[in-house]
């Protein structure tokens, strides 16, 4: 049986809103010191550069962003609320900043590792959904940052699935920002149940699930 095909940099280096919709169906896979979880991409949202306020590479590169400039196909993870990681492939060229965050998944290889890593799901659908809850089934942490997810020797990387047709695409508001939140730029599987809640962002709530 022919392993699945591994998503290549140039099809990664495209705009944002298209490299969301690539990534949906696809399958991430990353191995840690106790195994490997993979799970299948339900749910992502686009974040551009300076033309988007919402993203971390707004206001230009810093030591934390820096990943965002590319090369596209790299592993974007970063530290919110002081305890949750997010996870974010970086896509477009070279040196313009750019990313998808990968907000829920379905696990579909690891099923049990997976749940000792997350003993507080309420059942498999909650294992990777929301991406706070999606980098910690596949216990990705600020020391995945960087990973180049088209590198076969690399510990973590991106698989062609089954294609997800154009009719089972939803796009909304992304969610949590409190800036530019009403852009239709998150995209879901219509019938998965593993998709996050909507959560609409504000001015009491801080930007934390961005990409």
């Amino acid at each position: 049986m022919s392993r699945p095909r591994r998503i290549t940099r140039e099809e990664l280096a495209g705009d944002s809103l298209d490299v969301a919709r690539l990534l949906l169906g696809t399958v991430l896979r990353a191995v840690g010191p106790d195994g490997p979880v993979a799970v299948r991409l339900v749910e992502v949202e686009a974040y551009r550069g300076p033309d988007d306020p919402a993203s971390h590479s707004y206001r230009g590169r810093t030591n934390r962003n820096e990943v965002m400039f590319g090369p596209a196909g790299h592993l974007y993870v970063y530290f919110v609320y002081g305890m949750h990681f997010c996870a974010n492939v970086v896509c477009a060229t070279d040196g313009v900043p750019s990313a998808v965050l990968l907000r829920a998944g379905e696990v579909v290889e690891g099923v049990d590792l997976a749940r000792r890593r997350r003993p507080s799901a309420r059942g498999d659908v909650e294992l990777a959904k929301g991406p706070a809850r999606l980098a910690s089934a596949l216990a990705l942490d600020r020391g995945d940052n960087g990973i180049d997810l088209t590198d076969p020797a690399a510990p973590a990387g991106l698989f062609a699935g089954d294609p997800i047709l154009p009719g089972q695409i939803r796009t909304g508001p992304r969610v949590g920002v409190a800036t530019a939140m009403d852009v239709p730029w998150r995209f879901w599987v219509a019938d998965s149940n593993a998709v996050s809640s909507y959560r609409r962002g504000g001015k009491r709530r801080p930007a934390v699930q961005r990409g």
